[in-house]
């Protein structure tokens, strides 16, 4: 006849409870207190107490989240730790990293982007130039912890031509459309 210790009723002192190790005199190990395991209380058998995780059904969802955070009953951690840095080669502002607030960045990143437009028309006068094109792009994202649309950063873009007039090249083009542009507006009228 088996043993009915082999069937695996009764207690077992070397049982594994709840998925984790047994822990020396140190304490419980960490895949124990992850599990859920309760140092120094047993049940009434005394075997090792193991407290359930949380329900599923009672943990917080991520919609119920967002609302709280639009509600101003929570903060969002996200739009309070991002920062704004520029990073291009001007000296304009946000050389380094700067927290802007989500109500405020729309202007401020504006205000930003026009600066480089502002010096594409500096450079140009400095350096006998024409500007072609001056055009800036506000970019937005979604905060992944809110939901709210913010503003993530902008980009300017500018074409100058310059016009070099000790270039042999440029000047016989010169020449050429003089010649070619000479007589064009003629008035019969007269």
């Amino acid at each position: 006849m088996a043993g009915i210790g082999s069937i695996g009723y009764g207690y077992n002192p070397y049982m594994n409870y709840g998925g984790f190790s047994a822990a020396g005199s140190e304490g419980t190990s960490k895949a124990a207190a992850a599990n859920g395991y309760v140092p120094g209380k047993t049940d009434l058998y005394g075997n090792p107490l193991i407290e359930t995780p949380k329900d599923k059904a009672l943990e917080e969802s991520p919609i119920e989240k967002r609302a709280k955070i639009r509600a101003g009953q929570e903060k969002c951690e996200t739009c309070a730790k991002r920062k704004y840095k520029d990073g291009s080669d001007e000296m304009v502002s946000f050389k380094s990293a700067a927290h802007i607030s989500p109500e405020s960045a729309p202007a401020r990143v504006r205000a930003h982007e026009q600066e480089h437009v502002s010096n594409a028309y500096k450079d140009a006068a400095k350096n006998n130039g024409k500007v072609l094109q001056a055009s800036v792009a506000i970019h937005t994202a979604v905060c992944p912890e809110c939901g709210r649309n913010y503003v993530s950063g902008g980009t300017t873009y500018t074409r100058i031509k310059y016009t070099n007039e000790s270039n042999p090249y440029q000047q016989n083009r010169k020449s050429a459309d003089g010649a070619s542009l000479t007589g064009i507006n003629f008035d019969h009228a007269v």
